[in-house]
């Protein structure tokens, strides 16, 4: 070979590997995200997302982010989108389909509250985060796992907005709440009562709001508290906000007004004065969390409260 054909040669190879070089796929860039249940690697912006909790796909949902797959039941009417087949059925809110999750093949999955058992299982299949809302600081934790979602899917700004616009909610509420005067969670279920203080996962109506809670030391169970309709009558709250868990679950429409529809319910200042809330029990009780799922509960909660506002 000549030595102008070897250095031809030597170019067109250079060339070649320089080209092949460029064209290769770049690396994403992989985040390590701590969350309720410790910390998992994440892939920057994943394209393939599954979601198994209603509040986060609330998020996701209002930051125009798109998912591949989610539960296959109870799925709120505000986000019915999703009920189309363009999206991957991957389970329940409590048990997911661990082979169409497997079939999927998807970059990240997101589980909480109900969900949330199910995380060291999906875990050996892919990089999974819990974004469960502790009740201690449930605003707080819906805020923070916002925040978690906008650096995952690089929006970090448009989360900071939607905190922002949140804040400016309550503090309206907050400054009118000292004279509402005092305020019971009740949740009405087959008939039954159960009620929610601050520290609750409704406990934002206190903890956030500002209401002063009729009943202090209500017991921070899941289902709440039992109680009777003396119960009720004993506090004797001037406000009474409602969430009908029959109705959530599509059990029965309504049942919760026939339930405090009774004698000793009609003795309370909150009966008497025409202040009680039937709130959207598909928001409070199914989704309970989302930044802005939470904003529009404190915004219902206002106009119900606060007619004003």
């Amino acid at each position: 070979m000549t030595k102008r054909a070897f250095s031809t040669s030597l170019r067109a190879a250079t060339l070649a590997a320089v080209f092949a070089f460029s064209v290769l796929p770049l690396q994403a860039e992989e985040l390590t995200i701590t969350h309720a249940q410790g910390e998992t690697k994440v892939a920057a912006n994943p394209q393939s997302v599954l979601v198994f909790d209603y509040a986060a796909l609330d998020t996701l949902d209002a930051l125009g982010i798109k998912v591949t797959g989610v539960p296959g039941s109870n799925l709120p009417p505000f986000l019915s989108q999703y009920q189309s087949d363009d999206y991957l059925k991957i389970g329940s809110l409590f048990e997911p389909d661990y082979e169409a999750v497997a079939a999927a093949n998807a970059d990240l999955a997101i589980v909480a509250g109900r969900s949330s058992s199910a995380y060291e299982q999906l875990s050996a299949i892919l990089p999974t985060v819990d974004l469960s809302n502790g009740w201690d600081d449930f605003t707080g934790a819906v805020k923070t796992n916002s925040k978690i979602m906008g650096e995952i899917f690089g929006k970090q700004a448009e989360i900071d907005t939607m905190i922002a616009d949140f804040d400016n909610s309550v503090a309206d509420f907050k400054a009118e709440a000292p004279k509402l005067g005092t305020a019971l969670v009740v949740l009405t279920n087959g008939g039954k009562v159960t009620a929610y203080g601050p520290g609750s996962r409704f406990g934002l109506v206190f903890d956030t709001l500002g209401l002063a809670p009729a009943v202090a030391d209500v017991e921070a169970a899941t289902h709440g508290e039992a109680i009777s309709f003396e119960f009720i009558l004993e506090a004797n709250p001037d406000w009474l906000i409602v969430i009908d868990r029959d109705a959530a679950t599509g059990t029965a429409s309504g049942a919760a007004e026939q339930v405090l529809d009774n004698e000793l319910i009609h003795q309370t200042k909150a009966w008497q004065n025409k202040q009680i809330v039937y709130v959207d029990p598909v928001r409070w009780y199914i989704v309970n969390g989302g930044l802005r799922n939470m904003h529009i509960m404190v915004d219902e909660l206002k106009s119900a409260m606060l007619p004003s506002q």
